[in-house]
């Protein structure tokens, strides 16, 4: 009988290095010194662990994982799109794994088969833990996180647009147009993103000499239900807002919803101003003013970076954020007299 493989744990504990580090030589990570490699790999090829034709050859699998949280909407459709493309560039396949909308965590990725034999890993509004981050690495595959529900840390990069600036540039953009009583609906309240935006917000009307009103300032979930119910609550008090910035494009959505229910006409009696710039903003009655975050470029800024994780090059930064825009239409106008 064949004697039984040892352990990462024992290997690595006979080179002096972390099981991390036996991991990335075994899965063909350039990142690793190569007086390093030569030592991990002499041990496991004494202990007969590397398979034939395996020795000393860096292995790619050709694939990437994209951790999303559903495809129901058109933001998530955009950014992989933007990731198909730029690894398809590279004839690198894209896998994609959907978990429940709110749990781009699961307690373990080894759920997800394909995990084990991809190059590297691109997590989509989530929050990486540190116990998270060492099942990656033990993995041996690369991480990138877009929109991040908080900053991930430990050197993990990840991609975002400039949100506080697209929050000023809206909640301005109806301050020239003369209105004063302006309501803001975020998404979740934890997310980065997400409070950037209403930090914005906060910002052009303090700039403007105007009183924060926290009755004004509503969360939901970025969904169209979300925007719909913040607004229902917003437009229901004594005094409601002549205008409201929504978080996304879908909570604008529902905005436009409650505003009809409410016997309101869009621009008329209510301004609305959305984020993201989905396709469908200029089909809307009437076209939506919002936002544009280039959703498709941070969906291949994510890959272009894992590549460059995996080919061992320098980031320029652990935090990329895109310029966003704001595209006026005919969803705002001045308030009535």
């Amino acid at each position: 009988m064949s004697e039984q493989r040892p352990t990462l744990a024992v290997i690595a504990a006979e080179a002096g290095v972390s099981q991390a580090t036996v991991s990335k030589v075994i899965n063909g990570r350039s990142d690793v010194a190569p007086a390093t490699r030569e030592r991990i790999e002499s041990l496991l090829r004494s202990h007969n662990y590397l398979h034939p034709g395996r020795q000393g050859r860096a292995r790619r699998s050709g694939l990437v994982d994209l951790i999303i949280g559903g495809l129901d909407s058109a933001w998530a459709v955009e950014i992989l799109r933007g990731v198909e493309a730029e690894c398809a560039q590279r004839s690198v396949g894209t896998v994609v794994s959907l978990v429940p909308p709110g749990e781009a965590t699961p307690s373990s990725w080894a759920a997800l088969p394909v995990l084990h034999h991809s190059d590297g890993v691109i997590l989509v509004t989530a929050s990486v833990t540190h116990a998270q981050r060492a099942q990656v690495e033990r993995a041996g595959v690369a991480l990138v996180v877009i929109d991040p529900i908080d900053l991930p840390g430990n050197g993990v990069p990840s991609i975002g647009a400039t949100n506080w600036a697209g929050g000023l540039a809206a909640t301005e953009h109806l301050l020239e147009l003369g209105h004063r009583r302006i309501a803001a609906i975020g998404g979740r309240k934890e997310m980065l993103c997400s409070q950037a935006r209403i930090d914005g917000y906060r910002a052009a009307l303090e700039r403007a000499g105007i009183e924060v009103d926290r009755d004004l300032i509503r969360f939901g979930d970025f969904q169209h239900e979300g925007g719909f119910q913040r607004a229902q609550e917003l437009l229901a008090l004594p005094e409601p807002p002549t205008a409201i910035f929504a978080g996304s494009d879908q909570q604008a959505m529902g905005v436009y919803e409650a505003a009809r229910q409410a016997g309101l006409s869009i621009p008329q009696d209510l301004s609305v101003v959305g984020f993201d710039d989905l396709p469908m903003c200029e089909w809307l009655s009437p076209p939506l003013t919002t936002v544009r975050q280039p959703l498709e470029e941070m969906g291949r800024l994510a890959a272009r970076t894992l590549f460059q994780l995996l080919e061992n090059q320098p980031l320029v930064s652990p935090r990329m954020e895109l310029s966003t825009e704001l595209k006026v239409r005919l969803s705002t106008a001045p308030p009535r007299p």
